[in-house]
């Protein structure tokens, strides 16, 4: 083995969204969503892990664990809760947690759009109306004026594939549930005319949310205070069975590839990895018998990382950050071997010439996992969600005594 010293200013953070972290975000559509009856949702988010008013402690924690950047998102309901109407209280409170990274040497990377949306944007049709980049521009456009100054990077969406992945994944289609037909009710548009970006795999969202992301790259540089602009992508590591080359190159072009050709020119493209799919000559195949599982239902395989790595670099051909990177598990034992492979396969790519320059774990605490509620723990920290105590696992000691060495053995 031979030591790897990262650059000196190489990120090394956790992540989180707010949805999943805040709590009461009332005005957003994943609050309606969670409370529709039978709603897929495991559970309501509710508080959450209240991060809106514990931030500063929980920035204060990870700057001592040794991390020195943290990527959170901006949550348009809040800062846009009716249409037109922008709050500059909520702008406030997240220049204050901007401020709050800034004063722990904590370097801000925020997302404009994790997966939720404010109620009156999907009450117009969401991510299938041909107006919504217009709102999202005057969006992000409030954004850098009122923040840009302190933002040390940004996302302007997180995962705009997913919808696509989750489709070739999930043994369902939610859109043929009966939970669809209330959600569309709920919001007063017809079924087919249900925008909502985590779940709509219609090519007509992608080619929208790209206009909007195309365009908010230019807002957001127009600051005076410039920061770098990308996307991230969720990215699965691709390995063919016997057999099924041709099926996995589809499978890599359909679900990966051609997200990656937009984002050629960006500043950075977050690639956001958990796991490997094996692709057989008819499609998907489960694991390996025998091997390990994450509480997702997939294969614990931390290696994934480095291969969507050398994907992104070659087909994207933009520097790369690690946005999200982790395992669902109880056994935090797991989560930090998880690490210590996933950390090392970052640096052997790194090592063959590819720029990545930042490592973020998901997710900075337990959380609210969306749909599957708050059983998956994918979190550093856990959160006693009674007394929002937190508590630093292993794996989080482990994360922050690497960044502060800043070198690993390969």
């Amino acid at each position: 083995m031979q030591t790897f010293n990262f650059p000196e200013n190489f990120l090394w953070g956790a992540s989180t969204a707010a949805h999943q972290v805040e709590g009461n975000n009332l005005n957003s559509e994943l609050w309606t969503l969670e409370h529709l009856p039978g709603t897929i949702f495991a559970e309501p988010s509710g508080d959450a892990c209240d991060h809106y008013h514990h931030y500063r402690e929980d920035i204060q924690l990870l700057g001592k664990l040794g991390l020195n950047a943290y990527r959170f998102s901006l949550e348009w309901a809040r800062i846009e809760p009716s249409e037109g109407e922008f709050s500059r209280a909520e702008l406030d409170h997240y220049r204050r947690m901007l401020s709050a990274c800034l004063e722990q040497g904590i370097t801000p990377v925020v997302t404009l759009h994790h997966f939720t949306s404010p109620r009156w944007l999907i009450e117009k049709g969401g991510w299938l109306d041909q107006r919504t980049p217009d709102s999202y521009l005057r969006y992000c456009e409030r954004v850098v004026r009122h923040l840009g100054d302190l933002i040390g990077a940004a996302c302007t969406f997180n995962e705009v594939n997913l919808p696509v992945v989750l489709s070739k994944i999930l043994p369902f289609k939610v859109s043929e549930t009966p939970f669809w037909q209330t959600a569309a009710q709920a919001f007063g548009v017809t079924p087919d005319r249900l925008g909502l970006f985590q779940f709509v795999a219609d090519p007509r969202m992608s080619e929208i949310v790209f206009n909007a992301h195309h365009r908010a790259y230019d807002v957001l540089h127009s600051g005076s205070h410039p920061f770098p602009v990308g996307m991230t992508l969720a990215m699965m590591d691709f390995h063919a069975a016997p057999g099924g080359e041709a099926m996995m190159a589809r499978f890599q072009r359909e679900l990966s590839d051609v997200y990656l050709e937009q984002l050629r020119g960006d500043d950075f493209v977050g690639v956001q990895t958990y796991s490997r799919m094996i692709i057989g000559p008819d499609g998907i195949e489960p694991p390996p018998e025998g091997a390990e599982m994450n509480q997702m239902g997939e294969e614990y395989y931390p290696e994934a990382i480095g291969g969507t790595i050398r994907r992104a670099a070659q087909v994207a051909g933009v520097p790369i950050y690690v946005t999200e990177n982790g395992v669902a598990t109880e056994d935090d034992t797991r989560r930090v071997e998880y690490l210590q492979r996933a950390v090392r396969s970052v640096a052997a790519a790194m090592a063959s010439g590819i720029d990545v320059r930042g490592y973020f774990s998901w997710s900075f605490m337990d959380n609210f996992e969306w749909i599957s509620g708050y059983r998956p723990k994918f979190g550093l920290v856990a959160v006693d969600r009674e007394t929002q105590a937190r508590t630093p696992k292993p794996s989080a000691f482990w994360l922050g005594k690497t960044a502060r060495e800043n070198k690993i053995q390969i």
